[in-house]
């Protein structure tokens, strides 16, 4: 059973990423000395279940800071994700992953994944070079550099650019690079309506997305991928809804605590 990595990405994300927009949409990107909506501190709990009916598993998302590089401007992404109850005990999946950003531009820095889905281990890691439009990709004991484009995210921070998009209008298409194990990928975004979802927390007005990701994300590479956020300006990933085979994988906010930041 696929849990969503959120982990490795929206988890969910396998979701979105960062890069380049529609020509009819451009000007709308974010750019240098962006605003987020998100700041140190922010911690989103979600409970993971298989159709809404057999709960899978749980995942978390935080926000802190970094200090780790003797810079005061990085922010550090992570998110981790379990399986728990009858579904652990068939197949124990836990995934953490760790993504570190500039805070200013929202450049990713470093990515890095481990994961345990059973008896198989992975881990991997991604450091990015954006002067250069270099990323190098560390796995199995070897390492490879590949080009990519301006802004590209890696599979978890590309959740958060998502958020920090300033316009969603209702039918729009955006078009993100993502970098995955050393691959780039081109993913369209579709801006499908407005919903009110009701959740554990609360009624929220969200905005509908919708994409299919062809590299490992949060939910994997598993059929169409469903996101709801807020229709505010945190841009709140409320619920993620992933379809496979028999059913659908989905992650819906039982826990929120906001940044420092924040109001």
């Amino acid at each position: 059973m696929q849990l969503l990595t959120l982990s490795a990405t929206i988890a969910f994300t396998s979701l979105i990423a960062a890069g380049q927009v529609l020509a009819t949409e451009r000007a709308d990107k974010p750019g240098a000395n962006v605003h987020l909506p998100f700041h140190p501190g922010e911690r989103l709990t979600y409970i993971v279940s298989w159709s809404k009916v057999i709960s899978a598993g749980t995942a978390v998302m935080e926000v802190r800071k970094d200090t780790s590089k003797g810079k005061e401007d990085l922010l550090l992404l992570t998110s981790t994700a379990r399986t728990t109850g009858m579904v652990d005990k068939f197949y124990h999946v836990t995934d953490t992953v760790h993504s570190i950003v500039d805070q200013r531009t929202f450049q990713c820095i470093s990515y890095e994944l481990n994961a345990s889905h059973g008896k198989r281990k992975r881990q991997r890691k991604l450091l990015f070079d954006h002067k250069k439009g270099k990323v190098t990709y560390i796995a199995d004991g070897s390492e490879e550099t590949v080009d990519i484009r301006e802004n590209t995210q890696d599979a978890l921070s590309s959740l958060y650019y998502i958020r920090m998009w300033p316009l969603f209008v209702d039918g729009n298409v955006i078009t993100v690079n993502v970098n995955d194990m050393g691959k780039n990928w081109a993913v369209e975004v579709y801006v499908l309506g407005r919903e009110r979802i009701e959740t554990p927390v609360g009624e929220f007005n969200t905005i509908k997305l919708k994409t299919y990701p062809k590299y490992e994300g949060v939910f994997m590479h598993q059929g169409e991928i469903f996101i709801w956020i807020t229709d505010d300006s945190r841009r709140i990933p409320v619920l993620m809804k992933s379809t496979i085979a028999i059913g659908s994988i989905v992650a819906m906010l039982s826990e929120m605590k906001l940044g420092e930041n924040e109001p």
